[in-house]
This record gives structure tokens, sequence and C-alpha cells, in this order.
């Protein structure tokens, strides 16, 4: 059966999927990865890609993109999000991929990033959802909220400049975070969340990407990423207080050391759990569900679904 490769790179990580399409044109994973290689560090001030930024990046787009080669992948899919449209030096980036790993990054406006993802969680969701399905992404430069309705379209979507990178850059300077700092991020956290439509009633929200993967993960302390537990899962918002509060509380050593985090990921993930649990208020729900599927899956069946060109 023919088999593609999706490479998601974001503004904290790259992530990588090899699937084969199923004669029903889903897709079966046959592998996935991510590396945390922080392409947006200090995109938010500068406006540039750094120089190590760009080359931690690079180097693992090549180790990607040479595995789904091995692996026969028949085409890779390549995207990059928020750090990529913000910085001026992204052109570069796109030259650099194509020269060393032989892609095409598409840079991906921030409105397709969140239908794309909504596509990917609705494709496992859609069905459990008592009513309207309700997507939040949170990455490392911008948070998208994506609105379907009963028929599984999209009603309302949008993509605000908020992620766990960008705003721990902007706003947090002491370890750990000082109460000043967690309420200038809360405050202006509400004041972004405020423009969201009130979502209808009996609305599922199903969260994605690393921040809230990590979050089940930290809440169920698991030593080792289990995805298929993540999957699936939920977070309440009890949950999501008492998890936020002592991310917020503990030093940066104590939170790289906590079963479930990546070591990587420990600086920023007090911001992307304040920007989980402000979301949720925001939409006045009780709970997120969490899938381990985002915009890579989104990305591939777009490329490469039955319905495509490929």
């Amino acid at each position: 059966m023919p088999r593609f490769a999706s490479i998601d790179i974001g503004t904290n990580s790259v992530l990588l999927l090899v699937a084969d399409r199923q004669p029903d044109g889903r897709f079966q994973a046959v592998v996935e990865r991510a590396e945390i290689t922080r392409l947006g560090r200090g995109v938010d001030t500068s406006r540039v890609l750094s120089s190590d930024g760009m080359e931690a990046t690079l180097s693992v787009l090549v180790a990607f993109a040479n595995e789904a080669r091995e692996l026969g992948a028949e085409a890779i899919a390549v995207s990059a999000t928020s750090a990529a449209r913000d910085a001026k030096n992204g052109a570069d980036f796109i030259a650099a991929a194509k020269a060393r790993a032989d892609v095409t990054v598409e840079i991906i406006p921030g409105e397709m990033e969140a239908q794309l993802s909504f596509a990917a969680v609705a494709q496992d969701f859609a069905s459990e959802a008592a009513g309207p399905l309700l997507v939040v992404d949170i990455g490392g430069g911008s948070t998208e909220f994506i609105y379907g309705n009963d028929a599984g379209t999209v009603a309302f979507r949008h993509s605000f400049d908020v992620g766990a990178v960008r705003l721990t850059e902007r706003y947090v300077r002491t370890d750990p975070l000082s109460r000043e700092e967690r309420g200038a991020i809360e405050s202006h956290l509400r004041d972004t969340f405020s423009a969201l439509p009130p979502p209808p009633p009996a609305s599922m929200l199903v969260g994605v990407a690393g921040t809230v993967t990590t979050l089940y993960a930290l809440q169920h302390q698991m030593a080792t990423y289990d995805a298929e537990a993540v999957h699936g899962g939920t977070l309440s918002r009890g949950e999501l207080d008492a998890l936020t509060d002592r991310l917020c509380a503990l030093p940066l050593d104590a939170r790289r050391a906590l079963p479930g985090l990546q070591p990587k990921r420990a600086d920023v993930i007090p911001a992307g759990a304040l920007i989980l649990r402000e979301a949720v208020k925001a939409l006045g729900l009780d709970a997120c569900r969490v899938s381990d599927r985002g915009l890579r899956w989104g990305l591939l069946a777009h490329r490469f679904g039955s319905g495509s060109s490929s």
C-alpha cells in the first residue's frame, strides 16, 4: 500500500509521521518521532530565526527526511508554522531546507494550521462528541482555536499569537515564576481569549500538540511516553488547576526531573499550562480531551489522502 510522510516544523519542536494509506483512505502510522529544536527562540523580539535554532532544526529535518525515504515514503509534505511565519529570514530557512534535506517547506498561515489540526481531531473524536467539536492547538508561538458544527465542518477558526515559547520569552525572568509574572501572563491570555465567541451548547473540547500531551503525561506520571494511553485521555479543569499551580511553583531543575516531562520542554511548560487552563476557562468548559494526533496528521491527509492528487 502507498506510504507517505509529513514533517511539522513548529516553533518549539519538529515532528515526523510516516504512514501507510489504507484502502479505506485512513492512515496507519509506521513511525512517529519528535525532537525539540526551538526554531523560534528569540523570534518574538528579534523577528529573526537564530543561527542556533536553524541549525538544530535543519539537522533534525535532514535526519527525519532521510528516515522517511529509507522507510519507502513516496513523498514528504513539510510544513512550518508560527516562527517561520513571523521571521524576516524565513526564506533563508526554506532555501537551506531544500539544499540540505531536499524537501520543500511550506510556511502555512495560521488559519490553515487551524483547519488541518481540526481535520486530524475530527477523524478520531467527531463520533464521540454529543454536540459540536472544539479544538485548541497550543504551539510554541501561536495557539489556534477551531469550532466545528454538528455536521463536522469548521464554523470558526482563529490563530492567536500566544504560545508557550513566546509567552515564556516575553514575561518570565525569574525561577520559578513570580506571582507578578504569572499574573501578567494570565491577564494577557484573558484579554486575548475574550475575543472568542461563546462555544455552542454540548461542545467537546479536544487539545492537541506537545503542551497538551505533556500535561496529560505529567498528570499520570508517565516515565515513558505512551501515545496510545495519551490519545483519547481527559484532563479535568480541577486537574489543570492543580497541575498549573504546581508547575508554576516549581523551579526549573525540579521540573526537569518530573516523570512525563521532556527536560527540554521544562522551561516553557508553565506558560503552556497557563494557556490551556485559561482556554478552558474562557470557553466555560469543565474538561479537555487529549489528542496525540495533530497538524502532521491533518497535513498528511490533506496532501496524500485518497481525495488528493497524489
